[in-house]
């Protein structure tokens, strides 16, 4: 097949995706869609990347891997891609001229003419960035707050508060990580014991120590060294005590104060139905003229205010 031929083809694949499906690079696996095809180039878009969003792969680029994947050599490496070349590499395989062998790490030419999907298509939900995952969440969760009056929870029913709990718990997680994420990168900007001032808030910097005992022989022998009686430091190890339960009649109350605490865990996420949501509130959006849409717009940023309560308070 010549390169015209192959060219054509993945063009004519390129538009065949699905709108909620993507193309991830090979090894940094990077999500990107595909916006538009022309004769010279396909425009992609890397999923979250807010900076200059579209970005050009050339017909000429592909037809440099074409020459290489028709000559002798006949294959690609993928683990040893330049990061340049992966996108291009991603599209290559939803041409049935060529095949990824998983196995080998490769793209190589096709030995059979059979149709396949591509391994780097992805839907899209199931490559969203960090970020991405919790605006879902807190705009899912919005929009439950807002059928849901949370003031008066014993008026709701289970499924409701199953609902809610699980949305509440994975909006607070995902926003602990990226708090995290966030701070980290934060640490290069302020100083020792020195603030830093937003449109939102201050922060400062503050460091805490975590200590962890050493072996027990360096610690005994920086004692003895002191003159300090062993006597002074021996103590019971709640791990030697809980083997000596589980051999012996000794009951458990008799050696802890044991409190018991009663509390919720999530044990499952439905994600299909998360998402399902998600969509059916993204095409309410869209059909709203605009004066409709900026009052939901409002709706949902009064929605966070609530939200930034309730986490604060929980």
């Amino acid at each position: 097949m010549t390169f015209d031929s192959v060219w054509t083809d993945l063009r004519d694949r390129c538009e065949e995706i699905e709108s909620d499906s993507v193309l991830v690079t090979p090894s940094s696996e990077r999500a990107f869609a595909i916006e538009s095809s022309h004769d010279d180039r396909i425009i992609v878009a890397y999923v979250g990347d807010r900076r200059d969003r579209e970005r050009p792969l050339w017909r000429n680029q592909f037809e440099v891997l074409y020459d290489w994947l028709e000559s002798d050599s006949g294959e690609l490496s993928i683990a040893e891609l330049p990061a340049g070349v992966e996108p291009y590499v991603s599209v290559m395989s939803l041409s049935d001229q060529y095949t990824v062998d998983e196995s080998e790490d490769t793209l190589r030419r096709s030995e059979s003419s059979e149709r396949r999907e591509s391994p780097f298509l992805r839907p899209e939900w199931t490559v969203r960035t960090p970020p991405q995952r919790i605006y879902d969440d807190v705009v899912l969760l919005a929009d439950t707050l807002q059928r849901h009056d949370l003031d008066d929870p014993d008026s709701l029913s289970s499924e409701a508060l199953v609902d809610l709990y699980v949305l509440l718990s994975d909006v607070q997680r995902g926003a602990d990580r990226l708090r995290k994420t966030v701070g980290d990168a934060l640490l290069e900007y302020i100083g020792p014991d020195a603030d830093l001032h937003g449109r939102f808030g201050t922060v400062h910097r503050t460091a805490r120590k975590r200590r962890h005992l050493r072996d027990e022989k360096a610690v005994l022998s920086v004692l003895d060294e002191e003159g300090v009686p062993r006597e002074w430091v021996w103590g019971i190890d709640p791990e030697k005590l809980d083997v000596v339960l589980a051999v012996t009649d000794i009951d458990e109350q008799d050696v802890y104060n044991v409190e018991e605490q009663v509390y919720v865990q999530k044990t499952s996420v439905e994600e299909a139905e998360k998402q399902s949501q998600l969509q059916g509130l993204k095409d309410r959006l869209a059909g709203l003229d605009t004066e409709e849409a900026e009052d939901l717009r409002d709706d949902i940023e009064e929605l966070e205010e609530r939200l930034d309560t309730v986490l604060a308070a929980g």
